[in-house]
């Protein structure tokens, strides 16, 4: 018997994507960061991406800042809490009409320790192509800005010139290229299950 699942599925290709972020630091200064780990499913109508449901995963415990005290930090109860709450997720099924700079708002609700917020992000469709090996793939620059208070990631200390040490916004900033999954690769089929025959 043959399960087939009529949506297109795309799949992102970890080796040309990254979900980055940046915050100010001593109010001067960003830091910049990466999740390194992350995957999603993504089905569209064809290759109509307005029609996109996304369900994106990261491993919250992926965070990469370059400084291993300060990731440490990060995944500590004052700010994402890994050890209780493993994952970030995003999931979208609202996307706008392109603008005449090809932009469109991706509107979804973001995940993080255990709090859901509605979002919006800048999405711009950078187009459909196939590689050398007959695979079609799409690539999106995603953009936007959230306040890390949203999600109770709250910790701060006041420096001695005034201000805090770590901005209130985030700007986050992915790269995202997609690979469209083969129909045969969606199609499952199930073998019969031969029955045991015990040993009397």
């Amino acid at each position: 018997m043959e399960n087939k699942i009529k949506e297109t599925k795309w799949s992102i290709d970890p080796a040309h994507s990254e979900i980055t972020f940046k915050v100010k630091h001593l109010m001067i200064a960003y830091v910049k960061g990466s999740f390194k780990k992350f995957d999603a499913n993504i089905y569209t109508s064809g290759n109509d991406f307005s029609t996109a449901e996304i369900d994106l995963w990261i491993d919250a415990s992926s965070i990469d800042t370059g400084e291993a005290k300060r990731d440490e930090h990060l995944k500590s109860a004052d700010f994402f809490d890994v050890k209780n709450h493993k994952q970030i997720t995003y999931v979208s099924n609202t996307i706008g009409k392109q603008d005449a700079d090809s932009n469109q708002e991706l509107w979804g609700e973001l995940s993080m320790k255990g709090i859901t917020k509605n979002i919006k992000l800048i999405l711009e469709f950078g187009g459909i192509i196939k590689d050398p090996w007959g695979k079609e793939r799409a690539g999106f620059t995603v953009t936007g800005k959230i306040k890390r208070s949203d999600w109770e990631l709250t910790w701060n200390t006041i420096i001695e010139a005034g201000g805090f040490m770590v901005g209130e916004e985030v700007i986050i900033s992915c790269e995202i290229e997609l690979v469209k999954v083969d129909k045969k690769d969606l199609t499952m089929v199930l073998e019969p299950i031969a029955e045991d025959k015990a040993v009397l």
